[in-house]
């Protein structure tokens, strides 16, 4: 049996924050020429920030936040096509409490409540198949998000509607793959990375293969981390002892939880399950080739795009530009902090939000806002 607080060890921490100082200052990793990590996973970024691992590694270190917060990288057209569906006549349209709160172009999925949708805040697709069971009479739509981590969950639940001809139960399905956004991201020749820090409840089900490209292809490292504050010192540590050795190689933190090729009856699951779009919209990235997941043919009568009419089933998500001022599609792909936006801490707040990044749980704007105080370029100094 292995603690949390094993994970949490002030003894250890700083001896991984001494080891890091020392193979950064070996390779002239500077405050003002730094490594850039990115880490890929909304759940590190708020790691990072809640344990204060910004300000306690060498100053030569610089975490880039990258599009890992599912939620937010969802396009407004996306919540307005939610929206949409829950306005309907009979209908139960149920979600994860963070994307209740995310503005479409007109309203949230909770402002939709407050006005008379009935909108249900759901821990699990079961749930909301339950609930199907018990309103035979009404139309239950789960607003299936997320990377690979909760897309296996979503293919269950579909596979044990169909097991039950449960015909009033759909999936408005807006899963996504973590691989080919990175893969945008490193052909960007104006963005400059040294390393990732790569995903942990991901690859809990995908494995580490799917990240070979990044080493054999861009000669980056990644190391694929836990989301303790150790774990994540110790994948800092690696990934700047593979940039000493002149190393590229996608390695293992997290292999406590994580295996090689990943988890085989979610992979099933999810390959009975899905098929990948020709592309799929990332807000801040724009249309990505198969990035994004649909309900494979055969399993449709569970597929709300099909029953609706609506998304990519019925047409091409059409553009939506984002709230005037804000720079959600920059803070998103590590371009800048939450900081360089003006309207972070000012018209942009947890209680007003303009864009997804400050109310998700995984948001990188909602990392800075809660912790450590930077509301202002100035506290982020």
């Amino acid at each position: 049996m292995r603690y949390v607080e094993e994970f949490r060890d002030p003894g250890a921490a700083k001896a991984l924050i001494a080891r890091i100082g020392e193979v950064a200052e070996a390779i002239g990793a500077t405050r003002e020429q730094p490594v850039r990590i990115m880490e890929i996973c909304g759940g590190h970024t708020h790691a990072i920030f809640r344990y204060g691992l910004d300000r306690l590694v060498h100053e030569g270190i610089e975490f880039i936040h990258g599009p890992g917060c599912p939620v937010c990288v969802l396009p407004m057209a996306r919540v307005d096509e939610a929206v949409e569906i829950a306005e309907r006549p009979g209908v139960i349209f149920t979600s994860f409490g963070d994307a209740m709160r995310v503005p479409g172009t007109k309203k949230s999925l909770l402002q939709a409540k407050a006005e008379g949708a009935d909108i249900r805040t759901v821990y699990s697709p079961l749930d909301a198949l339950e609930l199907a069971r018990r309103h035979p009479d009404r139309e239950v739509v789960f607003f299936g998000l997320g990377f690979e981590t909760t897309t296996p969950s979503t293919a269950l639940t579909i596979q044990q509607a169909a097991r039950e001809e449960i015909g009033n139960f759909t999936v408005f399905c807006n899963h996504i793959t973590v691989p080919q956004p990175i893969k945008v991201l490193l052909d960007d020749p104006h963005m400059l990375l040294d390393g990732f820090v790569g995903p942990g409840h991901v690859s809990m089900v995908i494995g580490t293969h799917p990240y070979d490209f990044i080493a054999r292809d861009y000669g980056k490292p990644i190391v694929v981390a836990g989301f303790e504050p150790l774990d994540l010192l110790q994948s800092v540590l690696m990934v700047l002892e593979q940039i000493r050795d002149r190393r590229a190689e996608v390695e293992n933190q997290y292999g406590r939880v994580v295996p090689e090729h990943g988890n085989p009856v979610s992979l099933a699951a999810m390959a009975d399950v899905y098929e990948p779009r020709p592309s799929f919209a990332w807000r801040g990235l724009g249309e990505i080739d198969a990035s994004g997941l649909r309900i494979r043919p055969g399993y449709a009568g569970w597929d709300a795009e099909a029953k609706f009419g609506i998304g990519y089933g019925a047409r091409r998500a059409r553009e939506v530009a984002e709230p005037e001022g804000t720079r959600c599609a920059a803070v998103m792909t590590g371009r800048i902090k939450p900081t360089g936006c003006g309207m972070f801490g000012t018209q942009c707040t947890p209680e007003t939000p303009l864009g997804a990044l400050m109310v998700s749980s995984e948001g990188a704007c909602a990392a800075y806002w809660q912790y450590g105080g930077r509301r202002s370029p100035e506290a982020a100094e």
